[in-house]
């Protein structure tokens, strides 16, 4: 009876834990803010994709079928997106794309349980917007409804390097011009992003369609049911949206708190690099000696009194030397928990 009893409070233990868990992680989520962010990313990609896809659509007559306008597409693309950050960007920061979304979580702009509920609303909104404007468009002039695809005379290969290079430039740009560390930035920032993409669909519309924005991709995927190197417009996107944001926030421009952690692990790195033998000072020792260790060891303390000249665990070092070093270290044996173990338990 007792080990029933004590076996269901290990449940209500561990369940109740688990619940902790979750509701942590995804703290701020029961919120009427967090929800008009997530219906904001909904509507503003629902519109963008409505609004770039309708202009690919070919009206021309089948018979003298003309080319399409890649000037036109490509500036009611960068418009669509400009005028979307300019209506959504106080609500949800208008993401509209999930590699930006992607980007900002690995930047640590966002939360985790944030950029999911962004993601799974902007997927969600590009179909939605796919499917009203196949709803609205005649049949015989669909077609595939603007889906990307990768031009016959290019490998997969060649599609994803295009897509990871125009989605750098776009992130890169977004984060460039949102900096708050920055007091030089005059212009439009909404127009700054939509230019950008304007350029991006300039090089790359007979390249790939110039996705840039998974969504954009997914809406007319579902919808046409046509999935021929889709993950390109995943993939693509994904890494150049990380691969910009990693190098501007922790290379370019990085704040204060960035600095002191990168330098903080980088210390550490410089301090652990030749083993768990570390020199500190023996008058810090027993406080700070843990604090450098990342697992539990031996810690050889030298003396202040007498320095060492050369390093005993490298190779070559002079035999005699090393011995004189050796005897003039006091060793600490630790167990796991890095406290000092007496020499009856050694």
């Amino acid at each position: 009876m007792c080990g029933r009893s004590a076996s269901r409070g290990r449940c209500k233990c561990t369940s109740a834990c688990k619940c902790d868990a979750i509701m942590v992680a995804f703290k701020g989520v029961w919120t009427q803010p967090f929800w008009k962010a997530v219906s904001a990313e909904f509507l503003g990609t629902l519109i963008f994709v409505f609004l770039g896809i309708g202009s690919t659509i070919n009206w021309s007559d089948k018979n003298n079928p003309q080319p399409a306008d890649l000037v036109l597409i490509s500036l009611c693309f960068g418009l669509s997106i400009a005028t979307m950050v300019q209506c959504f960007g106080h609500l949800s920061g208008a993401h509209i794309n999930p590699a930006v979304t992607a980007a900002m979580v690995c930047t640590r702009k966002i939360s985790l349980s944030k950029a999911i509920f962004y993601i799974i609303a902007q997927c969600l909104g590009a179909i939605a917007g796919a499917g009203l404007l196949y709803l609205a468009t005649p049949s015989d002039v669909a077609g595939d409804l603007g889906i990307t695809t990768i031009n016959s005379k290019l490998s997969p290969g060649h599609g994803l390097l295009v897509e990871v290079i125009i989605t750098f430039q776009l992130l890169f740009t977004i984060f460039a011009s949102c900096d708050s560390k920055r007091d030089d930035v005059t212009g439009s920032v909404a127009l700054a992003i939509g230019f950008s993409v304007s350029i991006g669909h300039l090089c790359a519309i007979n390249y790939t369609g110039s996705s840039m924005n998974p969504a954009r991709s997914l809406g007319p995927a579902v919808i046409i049911m046509k999935w021929e190197n889709h993950w390109v417009y995943w993939l693509g996107p994904f890494l150049g949206a990380i691969l910009a944001g990693a190098i501007y926030d922790y290379m370019y421009c990085p704040d204060a708190e960035c600095k002191a952690h990168c330098k903080d692990v980088f210390s550490k790195t410089t301090q652990q690099s030749k083993g768990k033998y570390i020199e500190v000072d023996d008058n810090k020792c027993r406080v700070d000696a843990d604090s450098f260790l990342l697992k539990p060891g031996i810690v050889r303390v030298i003396s202040t009194d007498e320095k060492k000249d050369k390093d005993p665990t490298s190779e070559g070092a002079d035999a005699e030397n090393s011995a004189a070093v050796r005897n003039s270290v006091t060793e600490y044996h630790h167990n796991s928990t890095g406290k000092e173990l007496p020499n009856s338990q050694r």
